[in-house]
């Protein structure tokens, strides 16, 4: 069985996926991981590069014996995966993009990194994880899937607030997306709240082996807002 290795976004955590390990467990092996600075791993030292994520994940994936895998990647997670499908392009089976970009600097987001650095600065990193938390949701505060995601995200110190962020402002792929050759899923919310459409249309248009999956009525967590159409989704992608 191809394990699945899905990597969580700015402020997630492995905990997030705990919808996709229930109801894909029979179909596959989910490998969720947690970056450096995040979830179960907020302990560890920070990475401040797209890239340097990205080898940090191909070195535990090393250690733990995975020689082959299906990858999916959210929101920042996502740039990290298209560094790996590059990476690492030889043991990467089918690649999932989902709720993500080719730049880390975007156009349309809810507000810039500088105001997001200002702000987590200003507000300290427990009230910034619960305000950047309710942004994935199409109902915000009130969603149901907005607790559980905003407690993961204050396990995040300050230091990997800054950090993540300068990752993402430090980071482009537009000009290499040519150069993915995984089968590709480009996954999307349309009422995203971070990722407009453009950044979609790239992705499904530039890699070459990519198809495109649009979710109605969802913004940035689509795994939690509609997770039996997400479930759905990855497993007939991903199905042999």
């Amino acid at each position: 069985m191809t394990p699945l290795v899905m990597v969580h976004g700015f402020m997630g955590g492995s905990a997030q996926w705990e919808g996709q390990r229930d109801a894909l467990a029979d179909d596959f092996d989910i490998m969720a991981v947690d970056l450096p600075g995040f979830g179960a791993n907020a302990h560890l030292p920070v990475i401040n590069s797209i890239g340097g994520f990205a080898d940090w994940v191909i070195r535990d994936l090393r250690a733990m014996g995975v020689e082959r895998y299906h990858l999916l990647g959210h929101s920042m997670g996502g740039m990290i995966v298209q560094e790996m499908a590059r990476k690492d392009a030889d043991r990467i089976d089918r690649l999932i993009l989902y709720a993500t970009g080719s730049a880390g600097v975007l156009p349309g987001r809810f507000e810039t990194i500088a105001q997001s650095k200002a702000r987590a600065m200003s507000d300290g990193p427990s009230a910034t994880a619960r305000r950047i938390a309710a942004t994935w949701f199409l109902q915000n505060e009130q969603s149901p899937g907005f607790s559980a995601c905003a407690d993961i995200a204050q396990k995040a110190g300050i230091e990997a607030i800054l950090s993540g962020l300068d990752a993402m402002e430090g980071w482009s792929g537009t000009g290499s997306l040519s150069d993915i050759p995984a089968e590709t899923l480009v996954i999307w919310g349309d009422c995203d709240r971070t990722y407009a459409w453009a950044q979609t249309y790239m992705l499904w248009t530039a890699i070459q082996k990519a198809s495109l999956a649009v979710m109605p009525g969802c913004a940035h967590a689509v795994h939690l807002e509609k997770p039996d159409i997400f479930n759905a989704i990855l497993r007939d992608f991903l199905k042999p």
